[in-house]
C-alpha cells in the first residue's frame, strides 16, 4: 500500500499545543539576562511644528533611569525609511505626527522606565498640520510622485457610452491589533556586535538598520524570530525602529535591553491600512457593460513614504478586480498628512481598489436596474482570456465557474426573490445580498523580493532540522514547509523541527509578507530536500548497484530492489562514508516582470481566486448591521493543509469584515489619535461572525509550477468580506430606490448617513 504523503493533510499547526497552554514563548517571555535594562519611549504631543527645548534633566534623575537616548545620540544612520527617506528614528527638532518617538529612556524596571520619560519638558513652535487627503491635495503635499496606468482609449470611448456615471468613495484605514505588540530585546556581543529578538516579518531588514544605525557590519549583527503573535503587514517594516533603538541603548550603556511598547503607545506610534478616497466616472451600456473606466485612486499616505508606493500601485492593480475594463485609465496620488507613516496591511493595498471597483459595478447595477450578480456576470474576463489595465493577461473561465457554483450552492436565485418580497414588507429591517468574486495576484511586486532560502541538515539519528527565510506569526508556515520536507524525504512529522528565523543560517531575506511565504520558502525547502535526496539515492545506488531512480524514500524507509532500510540507517551510514548531509535550498519566482515606466508588465506569477456570497439584516433605524450567512468557495490550488487554509479564509473574511464594518480610526483636530486602544477601536468580536458559514476549498491544480500546486492563502480572503459591504449597500438601496453612497467602514453612523437621515 503507497504511504500516505504528509503534504495536502489537514496536520494541526506545529504549535497549537504550545499556543494553547500558553508555553509559546514571545518576546516578552524570553528571559532576560542579569542586568538588563527596560526602555520606553518619550513622545511628542504635537502633529506638526518643531521641538525648541527638550530638558531631560528629571527624567536622568527619575529611580532606577540608567540612561538615555536622543537624535544626538546617533552617530550613523538616523533615518530608517525602508525603501526612502522619511523616517527619523527620533525627532531632531522637525515634529511629522503626534505621538511621535522623541526620546528612549533605559531604567532598572518597565514601571520605572515609563513613569520617568513622562517627567520630560519640551517646548515646542506649533504649526497647523494636514490631517486628510482634501487638505493634503490643496496643499500638493506628496510623499511619491503619481503614477497611471492606461489601457485603451479611455476618454473618448467614455463619451461614445450609451450610459455615465460619476461616483466616489471614502474608505477609511485600519489598525492591525496583533495580539503581540512591538518588542525587541537588544543583547551586546563580545565581538561588539549585537543579538537582537524581534516581533519582525523581515529579519533582514533589522538586521540592516540595526548594523547601519550602530555603523557596524551586518555579519555583526544576527536577529531571531521564533514566533509572532500577529503580524498583518504591521511587522513589515515597522518593527525595526524598535530593534534599532534597543540596540542603540544597548551599545550606549553595555547592557542587554529590551523595548516593548504598550498597546496605547503602539497605536499611536505604528501605521495602519492606508485610507483612501476613490473618484471614479463609468460609462457603460443597458446592460451594464462596462466601456470605459477613468478612475483616480488617492492613498492618505501618513508622513513618509514608507511601503506606500506599492500599496497604492496594488490598489491601482486591483481595481479591475476581475472585471475586464476595455478602456481604462487608473491614476494613483499618494499624499502626505501629518499622521503616523501608514505601511502594509494584509492585501497591501489590494482590497482598497478592488472595494472601489466593486462599489462601481454596484453602482452601476443600480442605474440598468439590474441585479448586481448579473451586472458581474455581464463583466468578468472572458473564458478566452483578456487584458488587465497593466497587459497581462488573464483568463476568467476558473472564476466565472466557481461563480456559477456559489450561485447554485448558496441559493443565491431564491434567496434574492425572497428578500425582494420581505424588504417590500419590512418596516424596519431590511436585508442584503451580494455573490462577489475576488482576483488577487500573487507576488511582490518588487520583483528582487521574490526570492528564498533555506538551510537544511540532516543529523545521524534521521531527524531534521530546517531553517527558512520565512518568519511565523500564526499562519503556520512552519507547518506547511515541514509537510513539504517530510514529503520529499518519505520520512515523519514528527522527524521535521523548525529553527527559529535567524539571519546567521539564511542571509538576505524576504519579508515573509505579499502571501508569498508558502510558495517562495516552501519551494526553497523542496530543492533543499531534493537535493539531500539525491545524494542519498546516489550513495545507495553506489552501494548496491542499483539504478539510482529504483531508490524510493517511503514510510520513513528507504527502498530500493532486493533491500530495504530505514531512514536513520541510510543517513548513520551514508555519514560514515563521508556523505554530506547538509544542503542549501533556493527558489526565485519565475516570469515575473513589470516596466513601471511604461505601466504594463506581468507583474504577478499568478491569481488565487474566490467568491463568497453574504447575506445581512440592517436596522435602518440604529444603522446596526447582522451578517446572517456567508458561504465562500475559496481557490487554494492544491491545498498544502485544508484545515490550516480554512482557518486563514475565516480569519481573512472576519478581519476584512472589521475593516469594512466596525473598525473607525478617528483623529481630533490636534491630529491625536483619538482610537488608542481595544476600548475605543471595535474590531470584530465573536457575535459579529456569520451566523452561519460555509467555506469549502476548490481544491484544483494551480497552472503554474508552484509548491505541490498549490496556491497563496494568507491575504485574498480578506476580500471576500467585499461580499458583505456590498450585501450592505444592496439593503439600504432596495429602502432608497436609487444608488446610496455608503462610505467605508459601514458602521452604524455611515449606514443612517447613508438613508440620508443625517448629513
Amino acid at each position: 500500500m503507497a504511504s500516505k504523503s504528509p503534504v495536502g493533510q489537514s496536520i494541526p499547526h506545529d504549535s497549537a499545543a504550545l499556543h494553547v497552554s500558553g508555553a509559546a514563548q514571545y518576546i516578552d517571555d524570553i528571559q532576560l539576562p542579569q542586568g538588563a535594562l527596560y526602555a520606553a519611549v518619550g513622545q511628542t504631543s504635537i502633529a506638526r511644528g518643531e521641538v525648541s527645548k527638550l530638558d531631560l534633566s528629571k527624567v536622568e534623575a527619575a529611580t532606577g533611569v540608567v540612561g538615555t537616548l536622543t537624535y544626538a545620540d546617533l552617530k550613523a544612520l538616523t533615518d530608517v525609511g525602508p525603501v526612502f527617506p522619511g523616517d527619523p528614528l527620533l525627532v531632531d527638532s522637525e515634529v511629522l505626527f503626534h505621538g511621535q518617538a522623541l526620546f528612549l529612556v533605559a531604567a532598572t524596571s518597565e514601571k520605572q522606565a515609563r513613569r520617568a520619560v513622562l517627567l520630560a519638558q519640551v517646548d515646542y513652535k506649533p504649526a497647523d498640520p494636514i490631517l486628510d487627503i482634501d487638505a493634503a491635495r490643496e496643499a500638493e503635499a506628496r510623499v511619491r510622485p503619481v503614477h497611471e496606468l492606461c489601457k485603451g482609449s479611455p476618454e473618448s470611448a467614455l463619451q461614445g457610452a450609451k450610459h455615465q456615471l460619476n461616483g466616489t468613495l471614502h474608505i477609511g484605514g485600519q489598525e492591525h491589533l496583533y495580539l503581540e505588540g512591538q518588542a525587541a530585546i537588544a543583547t551586546p556581543t563580545e565581538e561588539g556586535g549585537v543579538h537582537i529578538y524581534t516581533s519582525s516579518q523581515h529579519p533582514s531588514e533589522v538586521q540592516t538598520l540595526v548594523a547601519e544605525v550602530l555603523g557596524i557590519p551586518f555579519n555583526l549583527v544576527c536577529v531571531e524570530v521564533r514566533r509572532m503573535g500577529g503580524g498583518f503587514g504591521g511587522k513589515e517594516s515597522q518593527a525595526a525602529p524598535w530593534a534599532c533603538l534597543a540596540a542603540l541603548m544597548a551599545r550606549k550603556l553595555g547592557r542587554a535591553v529590551k523595548l516593548r511598547l504598550p498597546r496605547v503607545q503602539d497605536m499611536m506610534l505604528t501605521g495602519k491600512r492606508h485610507p483612501f478616497f476613490a473618484e471614479y466616472s463609468a460609462g457603460f451600456d443597458d446592460l451594464g457593460r462596462i466601456a470605459s473606466v477613468l478612475a483616480q485612486l488617492h492613498g492618505d499616505c501618513g508622513c513618509s513614504p514608507d511601503l506606500s508606493d506599492a500599496i497604492v500601485d496594488r490598489a491601482m492593480f486591483h481595481f479591475d478586480n476581475a472585471y475586464e475594463l476595455p478602456n481604462a485609465r487608473i491614476t494613483g496620488e499618494r499624499w502626505r498628512t501629518d499622521k503616523v507613516s501608514n505601511t502594509a496591511f494584509r492585501g497591501f493595498g489590494g482590497p482598497q481598489g478592488m472595494l472601489a471597483g466593486e462599489a462601481m459595478v454596484q453602482h452601476i447595477a443600480r442605474i440598468v436596474g439590474r441585479d448586481p450578480l448579473d451586472v458581474r456576470y455581464a463583466n468578468l474576463y472572458p473564458e478566452h482570456g483578456g487584458t488587465t489595465p497593466y497587459h497581462q493577461s488573464v483568463s476568467g473561465e476558473q472564476l466565472q465557474r466557481m461563480m456559477q457554483r456559489v450561485e447554485q450552492t448558496s441559493n443565491y436565485r431564491a434567496r434574492r426573490a425572497e428578500i425582494e418580497q420581505h424588504n417590500k414588507s419590512a418596516p424596519r429591517k431590511l436585508r442584503g445580498l451580494a455573490l462577489t468574486p475576488v482576483k488577487f495576484g500573487i507576488s511582490f511586486t518588487a520583483r528582487h523580493l521574490n526570492q528564498a532560502g533555506v538551510l537544511l541538515h540532516i543529523y545521524t539519528d534521521g531527524s531534521v532540522l530546517v531553517s527558512q527565510a520565512g518568519t511565523e506569526m500564526g499562519q503556520g508556515l512552519y507547518t506547511k514547509v515541514s509537510q513539504v520536507v517530510a514529503a520529499v524525504l518519505g520520512i515523519g512529522m514528527d522527524s521535521v523541527r523548525m529553527s527559529s528565523t535567524r539571519t546567521d543560517k539564511v542571509p538576505n531575506t524576504s519579508p515573509t509578507a505579499a502571501s508569498s511565504g508558502a510558495d517562495l520558502n516552501g519551494m526553497a525547502a523542496r530543492n533543499a530536500a531534493l537535493a539531500l535526496r539525491d545524494r542519498l539515492q546516489k550513495y545507495i545506488s553506489d552501494r548496491e548497484a542499483v539504478a539510482q531512480d529504483r531508490v524510493i524514500f517511503a514510510d520513513s524507509k528507504v527502498i530500493w530492489p532486493g533491500g530495504e532500510q530505514s531512514f536513520a540507517a541510510v543517513v548513520k551510514s551514508a555519514y560514515m562514508e563521508r556523505v554530506s548531509l547538509s544542503a542549501t535550498g533556493f527558489y526565485k519566482t519565475p516570469e515575473i516582470w513589470y516596466d513601471r515606466d511604461n505601466a504594463r508588465g506581468d507583474p504577478f506569477f499568478y491569481f488565487a481566486q474566490g467568491v463568497a456570497c453574504t447575506e445581512v439584516e440592517v436596522d435602518r433605524l440604529t444603522g446596526v448591521t447582522e451578517v446572517l450567512s456567508a458561504d465562500i468557495l475559496h481557490d487554494a490550488g492544491l491545498s498544502l493543509n485544508p484545515a490550516i487554509d480554512k482557518g486563514q479564509i475565516e480569519g481573512g473574511y472576519v478581519q476584512g469584515l472589521g475593516w469594512l464594518t466596525t473598525e473607525e480610526l478617528r483623529w481630533n483636530n490636534e491630529g491625536a489619535l483619538l482610537t488608542r486602544s481595544p476600548a475605543t477601536y471595535k474590531i470584530p468580536a465573536v457575535s459579529n461572525r456569520p451566523k452561519q458559514m460555509s467555506i469549502e476549498l476548490l481544491q484544483e491544480p494551480n497552472s503554474v509550477a508552484t509548491v505541490y500546486s498549490s496556491k497563496a492563502v494568507g491575504e485574498p480572503p480578506l476580500m471576500l468580506a467585499i461580499s458583505a459591504w456590498c450585501a450592505i449597500e444592496d439593503a439600504l438601496a432596495s429602502y432608497t430606490q436609487a444608488p446610496v453612497t455608503l462610505d467605508a467602514p459601514a458602521t452604524p453612523e455611515a449606514v443612517i448617513k447613508a438613508l440620508g437621515l443625517i448629513s
